[in-house]
Parts: C-alpha cells; sequence; structure tokens
C-alpha cells in the first residue's frame, strides 16, 4: 500500500509530461505537414556533375 503513495504521483508526473510535450508539438506545427516528407522521397534528384580532375 505504501508503494501506492510513490507510484500514483510519478504516474501523474508522467503522464503531465507526455500530455505537456504533445501540447507543445501540436503548438510548434510538428504536425503540419504529414505527407510532405513521404512525397518528396519520390522526387527525383539531380544528376551528379561531371568533376574535372585538376591534375
Amino acid at each position: 500500500m505504501t508503494n501506492l503513495v510513490v507510484l500514483i504521483p510519478i504516474a501523474l508526473f508522467l503522464g503531465a509530461a507526455g500530455l505537456a510535450a504533445f501540447l507543445w508539438s501540436l503548438k510548434s506545427g510538428q504536425y503540419d505537414d504529414l505527407d510532405g516528407a513521404a512525397e518528396r522521397i519520390l522526387l527525383e534528384d539531380e544528376p551528379p556533375r561531371q568533376r574535372e580532375d585538376n591534375r
């Protein structure tokens, strides 16, 4: 029973910290562009440039 006195505040603190981190991520725009990275991977890269040797 004395374990609950310690475990319940720890659980509440961790839950509040997780909620605060989630709300911060919403406020800072972390979820604004969910499809951008998935679409950027399909774009073709520029061909590599020919390197001139200076010998």
